[in-house]
């Protein structure tokens, strides 16, 4: 992973607190960094995001969102982990 990967991963970070996520970036053993991502209100509500050419992707391997609009990625991922009634 490269220090631009990483730099998207603390922007988008920034970007998902702003939204009353927690977020934080995470290294794995294998040496991947994540954004791990927390619904505060619904504690079963959260998804990993990764980082890799220039883009961000879901945990399943899907295509989300470049990586240079962390704001634009950050509403997707707070839609997809808003509880009922948020």
């Amino acid at each position: 992973m490269g220090e631009d990967d990483f730099g998207h991963l603390e922007r988008l970070a920034s970007e998902l607190g702003t939204r009353g996520l927690h977020a934080r970036v995470v290294h794995s053993p294998t040496g991947r960094a994540f954004v791990r991502v927390i619904n505060p209100n619904a504690t079963s509500l959260t998804e990993n995001v990764v980082c890799k050419a220039a883009d961000y992707w879901w945990s399943w391997g899907e295509r989300m969102h470049r990586a240079d609009d962390p704001a634009g990625a950050a509403t997707k991922v707070a839609r997809v982990l808003a509880a009922v009634g948020e």
